[in-house]
């Protein structure tokens, strides 16, 4: 019989110091003067904490094959994973496939997808996206990034998801969550998501990228949010050149950790 897996921590009283410098001055938190090998020790030693942080982490859109995930992960554009996971048991048991999706009735596509908002525009790239994998790729996804990347509404984030969730093959997805981390953690300076991937893709172990993914971005929903980081209760906060941009009080900001039930509100 194989052991439980562990429980996920998500808080974790930090050491209190005194905050860094790039949270006292607004300064960035990337050192030009950290060497490659010590910036790549870094960020495995932070990663290695992510897996034991965040051991729940996972794809938190709903889905049961490809086309459903590619087509979720479209939809969840300016909207939550958890509005978008509302939605898809009856778009789908309407149109189970890229032949079923491509015919839709426009009016119904777009009533059911109203809760997303933006639904007029979405319900476009929806069919779009179906009539493509129709007329391209015999209503099958596809299973390469030059030929995801191709498809209407499909960038390199999108791709990776469906890769590294559906595929199995190892992907970075620089959504905002992965991207706000990573500059936070001084790992790049970088803004464009593609220049993102092809830095932490130097510093993370390929086999690792899907599931490390899913952790920085379990992390910045639960932990490290937007506008209020949780740093006293942060398990990276020794190695983070962010710490203190938040509150640093242990108990103060064990309370702005979310449970996993309030992780995808943001």
């Amino acid at each position: 019989m194989s052991a439980p897996a562990s429980p996920p921590v998500y808080a974790r009283p930090a050491p209190v110091r005194r905050a860094t410098r790039a949270a006292r001055t607004g300064a960035s938190p990337f050192d030009p003067g950290e060497t490659p090998l010590g910036r790549t020790r870094r960020a495995r030693r932070m990663a290695r904490e992510l897996a034991v942080l965040h051991p729940d982490a996972h794809c938190e859109l709903d889905f049961t094959n490809a086309f459903e995930l590619l087509v979720a992960t479209v939809l969840s554009a300016q909207t939550t994973d958890k509005t978008v996971n509302k939605v898809t048991p009856t778009l789908f048991a309407r149109y189970p496939d890229a032949v079923a999706l491509a015919g839709a009735d426009r009016a119904d596509l777009e009533e059911i997808l109203k809760p997303t908002g933006f639904f007029r525009a979405k319900a476009n790239s929806a069919l779009g996206l179906a009539q493509a994998l129709v007329e391209r790729f015999d209503g099958e996804v596809p299973g390469r990034m030059a030929d995801l990347v191709t498809l209407p509404g499909v960038g390199r984030k999108t791709a990776n998801v469906v890769l590294g969730n559906a595929f199995g093959v190892p992907g970075l997805t620089v959504d905002t969550h992965f991207g706000r981390l990573v500059r936070r953690f001084g790992w790049t300076e970088e803004e464009d998501p593609v220049k993102v991937e092809a830095q932490i893709a130097e510093l993370i172990p390929k086999k690792e990228w899907t599931d490390f993914s899913h952790r920085v971005i379990f992390h910045g929903r639960r932990v490290c949010h937007a506008k209020k980081a949780a740093c006293g209760a942060c398990g990276l906060a020794k190695w983070c050149p962010s710490y203190g941009i938040g509150p640093v009080d242990p108990e103060v900001a064990a309370k702005l950790v979310k449970t996993p039930a309030a992780s995808d509100t943001e």
